[in-house]
């Protein structure tokens, strides 16, 4: 993902996506007092948040809450993370439901994919950030079955490389616990603890255009991330299993995970 012209796909949202809703209000309100009663997270480092100003989280992902844990944890500072459009596209009551929780939590609707649609994906994320919001992104690319944290692709550092957003580094502890890959609704015995590194100034490491400045912002990434989680590391990506034989191939030959 590493296009600096790709069309932003269109949303669902008739604000600009930077711009809070009435639900994401709402969801401010309501939601987050009552996530913070029912899970009691303890949030650790909240001082390393800027308070204004383009930022991303990059996060661990362990669950499918993570994407609540943080908004609630990084309050009042608004975070906004893309999500699959089909979260925003069902009909009846439960769709209505499920558009307006996702809304106020700040998800934008996004077609993922690779190709174009991940292209898009991440010009979408830049012009978020060029307005001085805020968004959460996994450098894993998708959830950790098994608990360890896997190699991190390189659309994140393209991101701070290309805007100059600091990147906040963000170990989340237990949210595989409340609410574990599968489970249809979160534990409340569980405790989630959220943990905010210092700010990362990826700039040294040279030129958005550069694989070698993407990879090795992406390490550092990933090593703070590491620090924070204290996750047993797998030197691989997390990737599910090659459906054809062209994928198999791809796979094989050297290229940059983004």
């Amino acid at each position: 993902m590493t296009s600096q012209e790709s069309p932003a796909p269109e949303t669902d949202e008739t604000e600009a996506p930077h711009q809070p809703s009435w639900f994401y209000t709402f969801g401010r309100m309501a939601l987050a007092p009552l996530a913070r009663a029912l899970y009691r997270p303890h949030v650790e480092g909240r001082s390393n948040i800027p308070r204004e100003g383009a930022v991303i989280f990059a996060s661990n992902h362990l669950s499918f809450i993570d994407s609540i844990a943080i908004p609630v944890a990084a309050a009042p500072r608004p975070v906004h993370f893309l999500a699959k459009s089909s979260y925003f596209e069902g009909t009846g009551f439960k769709g209505w439901l499920s558009k307006v929780l996702f809304t106020a939590v700040g998800a934008i609707p996004v077609r993922r994919g690779a190709g174009q649609a991940a292209l898009d994906a991440l010009e979408q994320q830049r012009q978020i950030l060029e307005t001085g919001a805020a968004v959460a992104l996994y450098p894993e690319g998708t959830r950790s079955l098994d608990g360890r944290l896997y190699k991190g692709r390189t659309g994140v550092a393209f991101l701070a490389l290309q805007t100059g957003a600091p990147v906040v580094p963000v170990g989340l502890i237990g949210t595989d616990k409340v609410m574990p890959v599968g489970s249809k609704f979160p534990s409340m015995r569980e405790r989630v603890t959220i943990r905010f590194g210092e700010p990362l100034d990826l700039s040294h490491h040279g030129p958005a255009t550069s694989g070698r400045a993407r990879r090795t912002a992406t390490d550092e990434i990933m090593a703070a991330i590491h620090a924070l989680s204290g996750q047993e590391l797998a030197d691989a990506y997390n990737e599910s299993p090659a459906q054809t034989p062209i994928e198999k191939i791809k796979r094989a030959l050297p290229h940059e995970r983004r």
